[in-house]
């Protein structure tokens, strides 16, 4: 199995991952702390691999993703602590399968590329992808499985803290489906306007994309926020938690075979 980490503004994800199945034995999340050591990232990990009753000595390499540059560094070196050898990085020079048609290919988030290589496994071309986490990242891969660019847009959470931080009267809320869509109470309207309205933008971005395409796609949502917001979406959109991980494997056999 290998060891997969994506490390993203809020959270880093990681797991393992059976290399012949395409399993994920678990999968897991920590914060994101720029404060944290290499040693205390890997005391982390190696914690929650023990509970999970998973042997560094059974893993046989693994991948780091990273959006977050400041904190880079220090996760790999912790992965690269706890397997005893190099680790691959998600980034310029490596060999991913996507052609990459956007200004400059080069500063494409390492996460957009891990999700543009699953999802063209997974569902073929065209596709538009959408990723919740801290931001909310629309992709947008062709039918010549051109990967052309997207849209990025403040994701559920930083949108209803941006709210309550500026509206003296507006609390901070928790982020969950309200009863009901008009609603006569402050936290359940700003729940409604949070879910239903993120989920408005993203109908309403899938149908400009087509427009904009001149044909229809398939559309995959991932994300932390992903269960929360696209079952209230009116287009059919596939929900694919795994997506980050299935890319992740993807990549990592194709440069250990490189």
């Amino acid at each position: 199995m290998i060891l997969a980490i994506d490390l993203g503004n809020t959270n880093v994800t990681f797991g393992c991952i059976e290399e012949s199945t395409g399993e994920t034995v678990f999968e897991e999340r920590i914060n994101t702390d720029v404060e944290k050591t290499s040693i205390e990232y890997a005391v982390a990990f190696k914690t929650i691999m023990d509970i999970r009753g998973i042997k560094t000595t059974d893993v046989s390499g693994g991948i780091v993703s990273s959006s977050v540059p400041p904190v880079t560094r220090q996760v790999k070196n912790a992965a690269e602590m706890l397997l005893g050898k190099p680790v691959i990085e998600v980034g310029p020079g490596i060999k991913t399968g996507v052609d990459i048609r956007i200004e400059d290919p080069a500063a494409l988030g390492p996460d957009l590329l891990v999700g543009a290589v699953a999802g063209i496994s997974e569902y073929e071309a065209p596709l538009i992808l959408i990723d919740m986490g801290t931001a909310t990242t629309i992709s947008v891969i062709t039918d010549q499985r051109k990967f052309i660019g997207g849209m990025i847009i403040p994701g559920v959470k930083v949108s209803l803290k941006g709210l309550a931080l500026n509206a003296a009267h507006l609390p901070d809320i928790a982020i969950k489906k309200p009863e009901k869509l008009i609603n006569g109470a402050t936290v359940g309207a700003m729940q409604s306007g949070s879910i239903y309205g993120h989920a408005a933008c993203i109908d309403g971005m899938i149908e400009r994309i087509w427009d904009d395409l001149g044909y229809k796609t398939k559309v995959v949502a991932t994300g932390g926020f992903a269960r929360t917001v696209i079952p209230c979406c009116k287009q059919d959109v596939i929900i694919d938690s795994q997506l980050l991980m299935k890319g992740l494997l993807i990549l990592y056999k194709k440069n250990c075979e490189a």
